[in-house]
This record gives C-alpha cells, sequence and structure tokens, in this order.
C-alpha cells in the first residue's frame, strides 16, 4: 500500500514535468520518461491484465503524444520555414524599393548638377561681361578723353592758324612799309 502512495505521489510530478517539458523536446528524453513511467507502472503489484491494459493505455498515450510532439514540431519547422520565406520576400521587397529610390535620387543628383553647371557658367559669362563691361567703359572713357583732347586741339589748330593769318598780314603791312620807305 505504501508503495502504491508513493507511487500515487510520484505520478503528478511526472505529469506535471511531461506537461512542462516543451514540443521541442527530443524524442530520447520522451522514450526514458515513457520507460520510467511504464517500468513503475509494472512494478506496482497490480494483476497481469490491468497490467496489460494499462501498458497498452500508456503507449497508446504516449504514442498519440510523440505523434502530437512530432506534427506541432514539423508545423513550427512549416511556420518557421514561412516565416523565413516571408521574411525573405519582405526583404527583397525592401531591397526593390530602396533601389528604385536610389535610382531616383541618382537622376535627381544629375540633374541638380546639370543646372550647377549651367549656372556656372551663366555665372562665368555674367562676370566675362561685367568685365567686358568693365573694358568697354574704360574703352569709352580713353575715346572720349581722346576726343575732348583732340577737340582741344583743333581748337589750339584754329586759333594758331588764325594767328598765323594775321602774322601774315601784319608780314605783308610790313614789307610794305620797308618798300616804300625804301623807295
Amino acid at each position: 500500500m505504501s508503495s502504491q502512495l508513493s507511487h500515487n505521489k510520484d505520478q503528478p510530478r511526472i505529469r506535471k514535468s511531461l506537461s512542462d517539458s516543451s514540443p521541442t523536446s527530443s524524442t530520447a528524453t520522451t522514450k526514458s520518461l515513457r520507460h520510467e513511467r511504464l517500468s513503475r507502472l509494472s512494478s506496482s503489484g497490480s494483476s497481469d491484465v490491468s497490467n496489460d491494459t494499462t501498458t497498452n493505455h500508456a503507449e497508446s498515450y504516449f504514442s498519440r503524444r510523440e505523434n502530437r510532439l512530432s506534427a506541432r514540431k514539423k508545423a513550427e519547422e512549416e511556420s518557421a520555414n514561412n516565416d523565413y520565406k516571408k521574411m525573405y520576400e519582405k526583404a527583397l521587397a525592401t531591397n526593390q524599393r530602396l533601389k528604385s529610390r536610389l535610382e531616383t535620387s541618382k537622376q535627381e543628383l544629375v540633374m541638380i548638377q546639370e543646372q550647377l553647371q549651367r549656372a556656372q557658367q551663366k555665372g562665368r559669362k555674367g562676370e566675362c561681361g561685367s568685365n567686358m563691361l568693365e573694358t568697354e567703359k574704360k574703352e569709352s572713357w580713353s575715346l572720349k578723353k581722346k576726343i575732348s583732347d583732340m577737340e582741344e586741339q583743333v581748337k589750339v589748330k584754329a586759333d594758331l592758324k588764325m594767328e598765323n593769318q594775321r602774322l601774315k598780314d601784319e608780314n605783308g603791312a610790313l614789307i610794305r612799309v620797308i618798300t616804300k620807305l625804301s623807295k
């Protein structure tokens, strides 16, 4: 009787540990637990008929449990495979999206660089234009200065011509006076 009580006290613990065991536990552990349980059932001292039915029930229980565990393991592997497949597809879609964004960014960069080059060329033309304007202004100023100098020279020349003409007239008058005096 005490052996049955100890056996009954141990049984809930075993059940508890079996129910606590994860579905990913190895088959060897399950088989060793089953073997322990069968040995305990056989040593309980019950009759051969009840022992056979208990053994059959235990074996069927363990085989059903193993089947459930293997089915659960297969389902987890399949879901893991599906998860990996989903993760791969998601990563692939993300990569494609990022590649397209990168491509559009590269195109925008090329367009912006072209605009920058055009702006720099216009700036250079503007600088050249402003330099040309400055040189043209300087040339214009120097030409105006030359014109004003020439105008003054023309005035001086005109003055000199008038004075030369006056001197010629005086000279002619003097020559006439001298000729009159010398006769």
